[in-house]
This record gives structure tokens, sequence and C-alpha cells, in this order.
């Protein structure tokens, strides 16, 4: 199951789910063939892609630490812990630049940010992993994708981590333990509609339940082919059909 979201600082909040038989990053560069802008991706299947500046952004802290500490451990008494910490000072500079124009955010991110990563980085370098250990694949992980882990701080318009992709499809990863039967590629199909309606709504501050209610009800009087401006209307963004649902 592929995701597909907006960038948070994005007017309109899209989360797009898409079935594909395989992780080949041919589905995605289809998909994305007339996009135009950057693209933050949690796979390595898009990190060579073509056309635009990608940040392979992933998680910092799963790379540098958290994956790898072991419960109820301090800086203290743990080396992943420490590195756990780094990513908490990255993510709180992150929320200081929330309502940041991209340009600011850009400038705010080379002043206070890139300082604290330096450091996480010479941090890391410093590191002597026992072989075989889960401190070693971390450290592995985070010197592998060092370079696109550090693209964020040129662009104020890229988020640091892929964490809203991440947050979007976790409730299919969960519902999917309750799908003991419904296991065909067509079902697969049809959940992605489901899911991208509903995820969309949630993610624009619509309830769910009374946006489906409403388009299903709406949908039905636009027979098989209707226009994009007639869809399009019955986006969650759209103020004529939110006072609708206030109502």
């Amino acid at each position: 199951m592929w995701v597909y979201t907006s960038g948070p600082y994005e007017r309109h909040q899209v989360r797009y789910f898409e079935y594909q038989p395989d992780r080949s990053g041919k589905h995605p560069a289809a998909l994305l063939k007339e996009f135009e802008g950057r693209l933050v991706t949690g796979t390595q299947a898009m990190t060579r892609y073509p056309k635009r500046s990608a940040a392979a952004a992933g998680r910092i802290c799963a790379g540098s630490g958290g994956r790898a500490m072991p419960r109820g451990a301090t800086s203290s008494t743990s080396k992943a812990a420490i590195g756990y910490e780094y990513c908490n000072k990255l993510f709180a500079l992150e929320r200081k630049y929330e309502g940041c124009s991209p340009k600011h955010r850009q400038e705010m991110r080379q002043a206070q940010t890139e300082p604290v990563l330096d450091a996480y980085w010479a941090w890391v370098e410093k590191l002597d992993p026992e072989p075989g250990s889960k401190l070693e694949d971390a450290v592995k992980y985070a010197t592998n994708q060092k370079q696109a882990l550090n693209t964020f701080l040129h662009y104020g318009d890229v988020e640091i981590s892929n964490n809203l992709a991440e947050n979007a499809i976790r409730p299919f990863v969960v519902g999917r333990k309750n799908w003991l039967f419904c296991d065909t590629p067509k079902g697969a199909e049809a959940s992605t509609i489901v899911y991208s309606l509903v995820e969309t709504a949630k993610a624009n501050n619509v309830e769910p339940f009374a946006y489906l209610s409403f388009i299903l009800d709406e949908i039905r009087w636009l027979g098989k082919t209707p226009p994009a401006v007639e869809l399009d209307a019955l986006l969650p963004w759209n103020p004529a059909l939110r006072k609708k649902l206030e109502n």
C-alpha cells in the first residue's frame, strides 16, 4: 500500500492511498510523472527519481537510536538514549518554526538547527557499537541516509521527516489485522478509496462519518462521469460543503 500526502505547509491537505502489487519505484514514478515540486520520501525506491529534488527524510529518531533504545534507558545508561535526545532537540526547534514562512524557516534551520545536527553527526561518528547489535544497525541506517536526512536544512517548505505519511498509513496498518478474509487485490483497491476519503477528511478537520454520508448522498445525482468542477465541490476544503456539514 502506497500513501501520498501533501506537505504540512500546503493549504489543502490530501491523503491518497494506492494499492500496487510490489514496492517498485515505477509505481510512484507513474503517478507523479506530471508532478513539479519537492518530494519527501521514506523509501529508497524514490531517492534516485529524476526531475525534482528528492529528500529521503525518513525518521531521524528511528535511525539514531529510537529503535535501539532499551526500555527505561536514559542518556547516562544508554548511547541510544543520547541519540534520541538529539532528535527531541531537532523536533523541538521545528515546532518553533511552525508559523514561519518557508524563507524564514530555512534561515532559522541553518542558524539554529544545523549546529545541533552537526553535533549529532559528530557524536554518531565517535560511536563504536557492538557488532551485531541494534545500535550498530541504527548507526548504519543513519550514516547511509546522512545526505538525504540533511536535505531539509536547505528548503523551508520541506518537512524534517516523513511522519505525515507515517501517521496517515497507520490506521490502515492497524486495521489490516482485522481483515482476515479481505485479501483480494480488488478489496485492497476498494479500501484505498475509503481510506483516501476518510484520512483526507480528518486532515482537513472534517468529521469523517458526516463527510462520507454527505458525499455519498450527493454523488448519486452526478451521473457516471461527473465533470471535475462538480467533484471539486465535494472535496473537504470546499467552503460551501463545510458550511453544509456544520449545519
